[in-house]
């Protein structure tokens, strides 16, 4: 009866969040042919992926940062869709997914900017260069790991990270690229500036199969960074930064060995991409991905989930305050799929729990009030569930009601005013 009664709390809770954004989704979706929908170009784009983050994990941030009543920046915005995540199977991975996103066609898992014959499919970022406009992509995890890569690489297995980054130098040239990965920008036994088997994770060392690749991206004219200092002070429209071997955080399970302390935090990136990609006078393609909200669900670590959310929230906050200024600047928030089918259940000393890591995470505080919530798992996978998508500035108001997410490239397509090349 207990497991019963759970379920039946689970489900409602997910019905409730659905509906809630389903309805959002109707208020905000006005009378709008799609003839006129994009009757003026957007200049620049600003996309943020909360890896992993689903509906609930949007709302356990919530209920920690702001509370019942608040709102957090991502969610404080006029349009409101819902995107389905599948790949070429019902569950997607990240790399399928950021395919989808970048190019607009499903892909198997583990492709990265290849279709499902494993065909190059072009990017929106490589139609934003090809336009004169900037490009970023700024993350927690690897540079070159599945959502960043599936904007500016074409390989078929996203293990291959130095392919990745040699891509991204030379054949995209991204402008400016800010997250983890160094190992895979130096050749195996030839540490960077972060050294190989550091102790808090002794497997982590360089391990890149394409030479140096920092030493390449210099010769390509890049200022190479890798301190917070160094990013403050960096100057110039092409702008490497690597600040971490592997993910700029440790993903353990809560209490084993979990940081999230980035060297140099999100919003930070955020802002310095934003500052550089916009002095081209043409505008700027920018993606922004926060790893930990997915590795640490992974972990079932809600402490760490919400804490990086929290990051990635700060983030949007930087990049809403330049759209305020830059009204023909796009802003949109999603994830690519959720992550350990995280619910949000009462404090109830009765109530049941999984094993292991999945048992229910908490209590947390909710701010602003002396209630609390706890966190509960369903798995330390990937799920299928749908998850909401957040628009602001121009041409938003495309994001809202339900579509694939291949639909996410041709609504950025539409509102650059781009054409598909076939």
């Amino acid at each position: 009866m207990k497991s019963q009664k759970k379920n039946r709390f689970k489900t409602a809770l997910t019905v409730t969040a659905a509906g809630a954004l389903l309805a959002t989704s109707v208020v905000a979706t006005q009378p709008a042919k799609p003839a006129q929908a994009a009757s003026s170009k957007t200049k620049n784009v600003i996309l943020f992926v909360g890896d992993g983050m689903g509906t609930a994990a949007r709302n356990a941030i919530r209920l920690a940062t702001v509370g019942e009543k608040g709102k957090l920046a991502m969610d404080d915005m006029p349009y409101t869709g819902l995107v389905h995540t599948s790949s070429t199977v019902p569950v997607t991975d990240s790399a399928a997914s950021a395919t989808a996103y970048a190019s607009g066609v499903k892909t198997y898992n583990g492709a990265i900017g290849m279709d499902a014959n494993k065909k190059s499919v072009k990017t929106i970022a490589e139609y934003a260069k090809e336009a004169g406009k900037s490009t970023g992509v700024v993350t927690t995890s690897q540079i070159t790991d599945a959502t960043g890569a599936a904007f500016g690489a074409h390989v078929e297995d996203r293990s291959k990270q130095s392919d990745i980054a040699l891509q991204l130098l030379t054949k995209s040239k991204v402008d400016v690229l800010l997250g983890g990965g160094e190992d895979f920008w130096y050749p195996a036994g030839e540490a960077g500036k972060f050294p190989d088997a550091p102790a808090e994770d002794p497997s982590e060392k360089s391990k890149g199969t394409q030479g140096n690749l920092v030493t390449k991206a210099k010769q390509l004219g890049y200022n190479y960074v890798s301190t917070k200092d160094g990013l403050k002070q960096a100057k110039g429209g092409k702008l490497l930064g690597l600040f971490a071997n592997e993910e700029m955080f440790q993903q353990n399970e809560e209490g084993k060995g979990d940081i999230y302390n980035p060297v140099v935090s999100l919003p930070e990136m955020t802002k310095k991409a934003i500052d550089t990609l916009s002095t081209n006078q043409k505008g700027f393609f920018l993606m922004v991905e926060e790893e930990g909200t997915d590795e640490f669900a992974h972990k079932n670590n809600a402490k760490m989930t919400i804490k990086s959310g929290q990051a990635l929230d700060a983030s949007v906050q930087v990049a809403k305050d330049f759209a305020k200024k830059n009204p023909d600047t796009l802003v949109l928030v999603l994830a690519d799929h959720e992550t350990g089918g995280l619910s949000i259940e009462p404090v109830d000393a009765e109530d049941e729990t999984g094993d292991g890591i999945s048992q229910e995470d908490g209590p947390f505080a909710i701010a602003n009030s002396k209630e609390s919530f706890v966190v509960d798992w369903t798995t330390s996978g990937h799920t299928a569930v749908d998850i909401p998508v957040t628009a602001m500035g121009k041409n938003a108001q495309l994001f809202t009601g339900v579509f694939e997410n291949t639909a996410v490239f041709d609504k950025l397509m539409q509102a650059y005013g781009f054409n598909a090349k076939k």
